[in-house]
């Protein structure tokens, strides 16, 4: 009777191990399923991140290299105006006015001193200091 009584629980013992296996092993699947997709997701999403900075820099560099084209088609307008008619009232030519603005431009910008970071004179600031330390 004790061999009988071991047995059937030994058969129980598996059945509900098996069931509890069972239910785990899903749950474990779908964790592993979901943290495969999760990894994959942060992939994609860092891939698109960097193709998104790419992007912006090389529209940044397009955009640069199409205002420097602009401003050179423009000063080429301006100059060949100016050289083909040579008789037309400053009025009239559509680049007479402009054609100032960018010479004005590249003058200002076109300085080779570096910035100064002081005074050319004394201000007088600390000489008073300086005079009543000497007394």
């Amino acid at each position: 009777m004790a061999w009988i009584n071991s047995l059937i629980f030994l058969v129980i013992g598996i059945a509900v191990g098996f069931l509890i296996a069972r239910m785990t092993t899903r749950d474990l699947k779908q964790q592993k399923n979901m943290k495969r997709e999760l990894e994959k997701s942060r992939y994609e999403l860092e891939q698109y991140r960097q193709e998104l900075v790419d992007h912006f820099a090389q529209s940044a560099e397009l955009l640069d290299t199409l205002s420097k084209d602009y401003s050179k088609l423009y000063q080429h307008m301006a100059k060949t105006s100016s050289d083909l008619m040579p008789n037309l009232p400053d009025q009239d030519n559509p680049f007479a006015k402009r054609l100032g603005k960018i010479t004005e431009v590249k003058k200002e910008g076109a300085s080779s001193n570096p910035p100064r970071d002081y005074a050319g004179s004394g201000s007088g600031l600390l000489k008073g200091e300086e005079s009543a330390r000497a007394r």
